[in-house]
């Protein structure tokens, strides 16, 4: 089965670190990088709608954490104005659709684990009037809001600058990012939002026992509050055996979370690592020229590859209507109407 021609999908990536990879040259290079590097790959691969993750390198932190994640969101704000016959850097829904009107592709800042923050929750504020729509607390470890999934063990959930933050990012409308945030937390900020949330790039623990995805109930309560949960792509949450890793593995995750969830809830995170990795700079990443099979996706390696989604789906034989709005159409329902 192939897309009818008629219904034209809305492809839309919920996390794709590419803005790390155009923030690491040189300031003068932004906008004629991103169009030379990255704008062919998003064109090829039919995205619309893109969400550019502000994630710090360790080396950017604690100090220069502040300092990078203004630095980020100002390339973010250059690439789009150096290529605004291409892109449009969007706020709200008018501006997504606005965009896609006029065959744009939509731009969404976002900030991964916000270490730029800390536990001054007014700057959410001061991001958001920078053009960031939506945010996570936590990554990896501990931070002043929240522990992350590799924090599970500890049982801990928001702390008072947390709950803060949730309640300022509501306020504001900002998407909560419960990607990398702990069992505990996510349970917590189940109890307490009053808006939907997102998970920008996760996956099923039913499938994958892994801390950084979702169990059935976190993936049912994402649902429950209206919210999405977009599929991640890293080879390592997919599955534990490298042999399996292929784009109908996938496909696996996205029908699992769809038939937990419901199919008005399940999207695309792909979070290509090891095409952002590679094009990283020195002293980000020195290594980058060796193989890792934890990000290692061959033919699924960037956003030129997002069709193989697509084919994969109507190939298992998802009905056009759901494979429409998992490509795309219910995240952008999210954004459209509850982002801004």
């Amino acid at each position: 089965m192939s897309l009818n021609p008629r219904h034209r999908a809305v492809v839309a990536d919920a996390h794709n670190d590419l803005l790390m990879a155009v923030a690491a040259r040189p300031a003068k290079r932004w906008g004629g990088y991103f169009r030379d590097r990255w704008l062919p790959q998003l064109r090829e691969g039919g995205v619309d709608i893109q969400v550019l993750p502000v994630f710090i390198d360790d080396q950017y932190r604690p100090e220069g954490a502040l300092r990078q994640t203004l630095r980020m969101v100002e390339c973010g704000h250059v690439l789009a104005e150096a290529n605004a016959d291409q892109v449009a850097l969007c706020g709200n829904g008018a501006d997504i659709d606005r965009a896609l009107a006029e065959d744009r592709i939509a731009l969404v800042l976002a900030l991964e684990s916000a270490p730029g923050i800390d536990a001054s929750v007014e700057l959410f504020s001061t991001l958001f009037r920078l053009g960031v729509r939506i945010a996570s607390i936590a990554h990896w470890g501990r931070t002043p809001l929240a522990d992350g999934s590799r924090e599970n063990a500890t049982g801990s959930r928001l702390t008072l600058p947390g709950i803060e933050a949730l309640r300022e990012m509501e306020r504001l409308g900002m998407l909560f990012d419960i990607s990398h945030l702990g069992e505990s937390g996510v349970a917590h900020v189940l109890e307490l939002t009053t808006r939907p949330l997102i998970a920008t790039h996760s996956c099923a623990r039913a499938l994958r026992d892994h801390h950084r995805n979702l169990t059935d109930d976190q993936i049912r309560g994402v649902a429950d509050t209206g919210g999405v949960v977009c599929v991640n792509f890293v080879p390592d949450f997919l599955t534990d055996d490298q042999a399996k890793v292929n784009v109908d593995r996938v496909v696996d995750h996205i029908e699992h979370i769809a038939s937990v969830a419901g199919i008005d809830h399940v999207g695309l995170g792909s979070d290509f690592l090891r095409e952002v990795t590679a094009d990283l700079t020195p002293p980000c990443c020195e290594n980058t020229d060796d193989e890792d099979p934890l990000f290692d996706f061959p033919g699924l390696a960037g956003p030129a590859d997002m069709p193989l989604v697509t084919e994969a789906m109507t190939r298992r034989g998802l009905p056009e209507e759901d494979v429409l709005k998992i490509l795309g159409g219910n995240l952008r329902r999210l954004m459209t109407t509850h982002m801004g």
